[in-house]
């Protein structure tokens, strides 16, 4: 949550009706009136964070989402999870996640949930909790949120409380000077916070800034390319005179306001800066490798309100406006300096393995920024083969935490970025085409995720050669498309070529070559071939239980394999202890109340039914129908099979049950 603003002021009518909108059981959505529409700077985060901190000991929860991008509105999202505690919080598919903390929202009570300036209904609504049980809260710039919030539209403030905010921020007492200052400004409070800020800072009165402001605002106004809205205007004046003095006093403030300008508008972590120092141009390099320098820097910004700091979390945000001002105030070359600047400190930051879940929340804190900048790489025509390699790495980890639609977004935008930089016959390009072609996978498109593999596999293939490893990924990785379109003799094929090359990349041993093994012995199974999937089964856990150790969660995969088919090769007591062995590693590793486990268990209630023991059946089919449940929305498929698996138990105990009522006999 933003830090308390001590200079709040006014707002107590919206403030009364934001309250009297939670407390009726309606979300409440903080937007701009329709005659401002699209207005910033008006003040609806300080409202809502005004309102979070005068009622927080009202609620065992506070919220804050970030709510502009749909990958960080999920990521926030999430990481309620970890908060709360909820076992589904390490859960690698962020859906996963996302569902559970749903549950706990619709299930608790005493929270505040914020979405900080969503941009449309659709994004938010299906993370809103049913039959809500505490209080949301929604700002934005769109009015249109009456089908799922009341609305509560936020002006430009009153002239009165424009007048006190002045007169409040400055210890001044002028209030004919501080009118007509707020006249001038429009009554906006970002644009008055800055003019505020900017007569602290160099102690001038009100008036005397009034006289500035008004001899200087056609010249700074001039100084702005193309057309520009009122608010932008007001804050580009106010903002142009405090840049003007900062760079007198520290130009290496300037330099930081930049760089800022062209990454995500909060959460910017110091750590960033100072850890990738080398890639930044060489004045800000050494202000911010220098503590006490970079100390001084934030706070000549900090006196004109123009970043804010949250000193727990060690980060720096700039408003939105400020940095489109900040933005639409450098000259090409200048815009192409910073942007660049500010892709190479998060293409550097950002995890290499974002595919594992180690990496994540690292990711999730990088992921608005990289978002930010690539965007304004890609603005300025810029051929950045650093931008590619961000959004490839980007995709990787949106796939992984199952938000499918943006992963393929990024990896779309990263493609022609690699086409332009590399050409499309390089192993970068190629590496983006793979990875896309998996997102396409993952969402059903499986005509075009084999247009994707197959490219990537042919690019390979001419790069590393026939025999490499990167090969034999991307040949597994098609062998996975075909088996999914049901080209069963296809997808043998490839993973029979994948394990071959890995066999002599890594020896027998390699965890790369039980994935490889257990592939092929799926598709053996789909083939009918039952005894040679179960070698393969038995082949690939011996090595993960001497790669990995026996109580890795790739083992209990593959102990679940095993077992299915064992069960169908009528080996009901070998199939039982598969399932059995596979539910205590899971449950140690992952929880009791991960999917996986609900997959174990369901798989060994199937194998008790088999075995006659339907009391034990029916418990363990209702343990895994209520983790499912508990993980998926309702229509999800293995919620259904869940509940099929339980009806015919729950059949067969009733025709248990009639059948010795009409012998008169009775079994425990």
């Amino acid at each position: 949550m933003p830090p308390h603003n001590p200079n709040f002021t006014g707002r107590e009518d919206l403030l009364k009706k934001v309250r009297d909108a939670l407390t009726s059981g309606q979300a409440a959505a903080l937007t701009q009136a329709q005659a401002i529409h699209g207005m910033g700077g008006v003040g609806k985060t300080q409202l809502a964070t005004e309102y979070a901190y005068r009622h927080r000991g009202e609620y065992d929860v506070v919220w804050w989402v970030r709510a502009e991008e749909g990958a960080t509105l999920a990521a926030d999202y999430a990481r309620l999870a970890g908060e709360l505690g909820l076992p589904e919080k390490s859960a690698t598919e962020q859906e996963v996640v996302v569902e559970a903390v749903k549950r706990w929202l619709e299930r608790e009570q005493g929270w505040l949930l914020v979405f900080d300036n969503a941009t449309k209904p659709d994004d938010v609504s299906k993370y809103l909790p049913g039959g809500v049980k505490g209080h949301v809260l929604i700002t934005s710039r769109n009015p249109s949120w009456k089908a799922v919030a009341s609305k509560l539209p936020v002006m430009s403030f009153e002239q009165s409380e424009a007048v006190e905010f002045l007169l409040k921020i400055t210890e001044q007492e002028d209030e004919e000077a501080a009118k007509e200052l707020s006249e001038e400004l429009g009554g906006l409070p970002l644009a008055l916070a800055q003019a505020g800020a900017y007569i602290e800072a160099n102690g001038v009165t009100i008036r005397h800034y009034l006289e500035l402001f008004q001899s200087r605002r056609e010249e700074l106004w001039a100084d702005e390319s193309g057309p520009l809205d009122y608010d932008k205007r007001t804050v580009s004046a106010t903002l142009s005179l405090a840049i003007k003095h900062i760079e007198a006093e520290s130009p290496a403030s300037v330099d930081l306001l930049n760089l800022c300008a062209f990454l995500g508008p909060d959460d910017i972590q110091r750590t960033l800066l100072r850890d990738w120092k080398e890639h930044l141009p060489e004045q800000l390099g050494e202000t911010v490798a220098d503590e006490l320098k970079l100390n001084r820097v934030v706070e000549a910004l900090r006196h004109y309100s123009l970043v804010g700091v949250d000193i727990d979390k060690g980060s720096l945000s700039v408003h939105r406006l400020v940095q489109a001002v900040v933005r639409g105030g450098l000259g090409e070359e200048e815009s192409k300096v910073w942007a660049e600047a500010a892709v190479d400190v998060v293409n550097e930051a950002f995890p290499y393995e974002s595919n594992d879940v180690r990496t994540w929340e690292e990711c999730a804190r990088l992921l608005p920024h990289a978002l930010a900048a690539t965007a304004h790489v890609e603005e300025s025509g810029i051929a950045s083969g650093r931008a590619g390699r961000l959004l490839n790495l980007v995709g990787i980890y949106l796939r992984g935490r199952a938000q499918y639609i943006e992963a393929k977004t990024v990896l779309q935008r990263s493609l022609p970025i690699m086409s332009k930089v590399h050409g499309e016959e390089h192993s970068e390009y190629a590496a983006a085409l793979n990875n896309l072609g998996m997102v396409l996978q993952a969402m059903g498109d499986l005509v075009g995720a084999k247009a994707h593999l197959e490219r990537a596999l042919a690019i390979g293939e001419q790069v590393f050669g026939p025999h490499h490893p990167t090969v034999a990924l991307r040949a597994n990785n098609l062998g996975g498309v075909l088996h999914d379109m049901g080209d069963l003799q296809g997808a043998k094929e490839h993973y029979e070529r994948a394990l071959a090359i890995d066999e002599q990349a890594f020896g027998l041993l390699h965890p790369n070559v039980a994935i490889r093994v257990n592939n092929l012995g799926s598709v053996l199974h789909d083939m009918g071939d039952l005894q040679g999937a179960k070698e393969h089964f038995e082949k690939a856990l011996a090595i993960d239980e001497q790669a990995l150790g026996p109580h890795h969660p790739n083992v209990a995969t593959l102990a679940n394999n095993l077992g299915m088919v064992l069960k169908e090769l009528g080996n009901l007591h070998g199939a039982k202890e598969h399932y059995e062995r596979a539910l205590a590693i899971d449950e140690q590793a992952l929880g009791p109340h991960h999917p996986n486990v609900a997959t174990d268990v369901n798989n060994l209630g199937l194998v008790l039914k088999e075995l006659g023991d339907l009391q034990a059946a029916k418990e363990h089919l209702e343990r895994a129908l209520r983790v499912f449940r508990q993980f998926l929305p309702e229509e999800h498929p293995n919620v259904a099979i869940a509940e099929g698996n339980l009806e015919v138990v729950m059949d067969l105990l009733a025709e248990r049950v009639a059948g010795e009522e009409q012998t008169g006999t009775t079994q425990k």
